[in-house]
């Protein structure tokens, strides 16, 4: 363990839990703050309630657990970091300039360098050795290659689809963006980091193990985070569709799960120290 890259990592993350709950709670009760349609607005309101009861306590929680020297703790961080970083760019990118714009840049900056410090800190041989027998590696990385080919996928063929016809998609046109930012997000972010995680899973490899669980606690909270923004967006009024969460869902629960098993593998008692 690199004690030194641990403790940058954790004085960033005190500043990421900080900005999280800022961003969240201005974004839920300062309502003249979105300037975006009353569609995308809707939207930054869903995921905002679960960044600011979830994920914000959750990232907390598990920089406490590390600090007390849980290994648990210290991969459910990463991922937490991993969401921040994810979830922090679409606002960043995706919505109009507001009066936290300053703060969106300072979550994706400190979320992406706390992030690399934590993996450096890492000693992902001794962990992997802490990990108990019997993993289901082969499902483990069967649904993250699933997820990654479903994703990948549909993104493809809609970016086909407008080679083809020169039609730019719906959903784009209805909230005003000229890119489908989770699009980009996810090709750039979700799908390759899947496929290269359950690759080394599936070979056996530590960093395998730790890229895994990573991308799962991630995984489930940008699922559950794009879902309320659905939920957000039909609740309010702007949309009627709840199609986005026959795909969401499924990939979320999926993450609780893989997650789940992944962590638990984990002997009892692991320590950072």
């Amino acid at each position: 363990m690199n004690s030194a890259s641990r403790r940058i990592a954790g004085r960033l993350s005190v500043a990421v839990v900080l900005l999280m709950a800022l961003s969240s709670g201005a974004g839920l009760f300062a309502h003249d703050l979105y300037r975006d349609n009353a569609l995308v607005a809707a939207r930054w309101y869903g995921s905002d309630l679960v960044t600011l009861v979830v994920a914000t306590p959750l990232l907390g929680v598990a920089l406490l657990g590390t600090w007390g020297g849980s290994r648990r703790a210290l991969l459910v961080w990463m991922g937490l970091l991993a969401y921040s970083l994810y979830n922090s760019a679409l606002y960043l990118f995706g919505a109009a300039v507001n009066s936290l714009f300053l703060v969106y840049a300072a979550l994706v900056a400190l979320s992406g360098v706390a992030l690399v410090f934590g993996l450096l800190s890492i000693d992902a041989r001794a962990l992997h050795r802490r990990v108990q027998p019997g993993l289901p590696t082969p499902w483990i990385s069967g649904f993250m290659m699933l997820v990654a080919v479903a994703l990948g996928g549909g993104y493809a063929a809609l970016s086909l689809r407008y080679v083809a016809t020169g039609r730019v998609p719906a959903p784009l046109d209805a909230i005003g963006l000229h890119t489908d930012l989770i699009a980009a997000l996810d090709l750039t972010m979700v799908v390759p980091v899947a496929l290269l995680a359950g690759a080394w899973l599936w070979r056996g490899r530590p960093w395998g193990y730790v890229w895994a669980t990573l991308w799962a606690v991630a995984g489930a909270a940008c699922m559950l985070s794009l879902s309320a923004a659905t939920a957000g967006a039909v609740v309010v009024g702007p949309s009627t569709t709840w199609m986005p969460l026959l795909l969401r869902a499924p990939i979320g629960v999926g993450c609780v799960l893989v997650g789940g098993v992944l962590l638990r593998a984990l002997r009892p008692g692991s320590r950072t120290r």
